[in-house]
């Protein structure tokens, strides 16, 4: 249980960071970050390994890449669908 809590915030402080280096504000804060974080932990360990320091199961430079990026293409597709409107 303790392992999944720290997960939780590690994912959530990963997706707040991407947001802050990329200066785009994540949709749906706190539940948002944390989504953010586990799923560009996921990309970037993907494509990139498990290199670097690791922090409850998240390789904290590829996860913070792979965030960066799935911030980046969620901010273009929220753009794009607000030209649409």
């Amino acid at each position: 249980m303790m392992s999944f809590l720290w997960a939780l915030i590690i994912g959530g402080i990963i997706g707040w960071l991407a947001g802050l280096i990329m200066g785009r504000d994540i949709p749906g804060g706190i539940i948002g970050n944390i989504i953010a974080g586990f799923v560009g932990a996921w990309i970037g360990q993907a494509i990139l390994g498990n290199w670097g320091p690791v922090v409850a199961d998240f390789a904290i430079i590829p996860a913070l890449i792979g965030a960066i990026a799935l911030v980046f293409i969620v901010s273009l597709v929220m753009k794009s669908m607000s030209k649409a409107d």
